[in-house]
């Protein structure tokens, strides 16, 4: 059901049943480790590029789900997921590993939480029982296609972003009665493309800021909800930069977050002392994180509700060579623990 303009109320709440994890060797390094289920000690993980590398990580991901699941490839209905390079190779060459109907899509570091809340659209409306969703990134491919490759050694100024090396991938299902410990997605914002004329590609938390704070402020308009009823708004990339600017943003819009309350993925995953400048970055930033990581919490009873807010630049190698500026966009998607509270 919509409610206002932007968003949709999940009233079957669709369950997230499972998860699956991977990084890469930054990642295992870093303050989540022990959150992935798979971690590698090198970037190749043994394959003969990156880009081969990076589809390895999605069809890891996507098994780890699926046993956890306790399910096969054969019962999922589709698969809802992509990444930033070309074309979404690695995402599509995993689909035809899978054989899964799928859906690839693009909104860039939003893509997480894009498929998520097409995911439990799908299922709310009785249009699946089992949807897998996800996104993935891999340093080494995303670094060569956006900016220069990392053997160039380039200078980053610390408004740059690491990208995560990792993939996320979520189970979930529409029979919400079957799993009533899981958490289960409750609504979702869909955003809107916002540009506020930045160019810069090296600082992309500042570009995407605008972007999180109309979207959040979409939410809690077409909800009426109170901020305070999240225990958690969780951003997906948008580093230090990006989100004291969006804090910012929001307080203008008269919403006032408190400091702990608002918190970013690509701000949790690295240790202080790696070297990342302003954050990580990356479509596997949000979804590794709230997948691996805060889902975790949610289960512990540490987070009741969150609201994840994937946030994604869409400029492209093509569009930077052309000196145009980088429309970004921010989706919400609101993930709840609801215990014995069954419908």
């Amino acid at each position: 059901m919509r409610k206002g303009k932007q968003t949709w109320e999940f009233e079957n709440e669709p369950a997230i049943i499972a998860t699956g994890v991977t990084g890469g060797p930054f990642e295992a390094r870093g303050r989540l480790a022990e959150d992935f289920d798979i971690l590698h000690d090198d970037l190749w993980i043994k394959e003969q590029s990156y880009e081969k590398a990076h589809q390895r990580l999605i069809e890891e991901a996507v098994q780890a789900a699926l046993e956890k699941a306790g399910l096969r490839k054969e019962d999922i209905h589709f698969f809802i997921a992509g990444d930033l390079i070309n074309q979404l190779s690695p995402t599509n060459f995993a689909a035809r590993t899978y054989g899964i109907p799928y859906f690839g899509i693009f909104s860039a570091c939003a893509t997480s939480m894009e498929g998520l809340a097409l995911a439990a659209n799908i299922l709310n409306h009785g249009n699946a029982e089992y949807i897998v969703t996800g996104a993935a990134s891999h340093n080494g491919a995303v670094e060569r296609q956006f900016r220069y490759p990392t053997e160039y050694g380039g200078q980053k100024p610390p408004t740059a972003q690491w990208t995560v090396t990792g993939a996320g991938f979520a189970v979930l299902s529409s029979k919400r009665a079957n799993y009533p410990n899981e958490p289960v997605v409750s609504r979702a914002t869909i955003g809107k493309v916002i540009d506020m004329g930045m160019n810069d590609p090296f600082n992309m938390g500042g570009a995407m800021a605008p972007a999180a704070a109309e979207t959040i402020f979409a939410h809690f308009q077409d909800t009426g909800l109170d901020p305070a009823y999240y225990d958690l708004i969780v951003t997906g990339d948008l580093g230090k930069i990006g989100r004291s600017t969006a804090l910012e943003l929001l307080e203008k819009k008269g919403i006032k977050l408190a400091e702990k309350q608002f918190q970013d993925c690509g701000l949790l995953i690295y240790r202080e002392d790696q070297p990342v400048q302003a954050g990580a970055s990356g479509a596997a930033s949000s979804a590794t994180v709230i997948y691996g990581h805060l889902l975790k919490l949610m289960k512990k009873g540490a987070i009741q509700r969150m609201l994840c807010v994937a946030t994604g630049a869409l400029l492209s190698p093509l569009t930077v060579q052309q000196k145009e500026t980088i429309p970004c966009i921010a989706h919400a998607v609101a993930i709840e623990m609801k215990m014995g509270m069954m419908h």
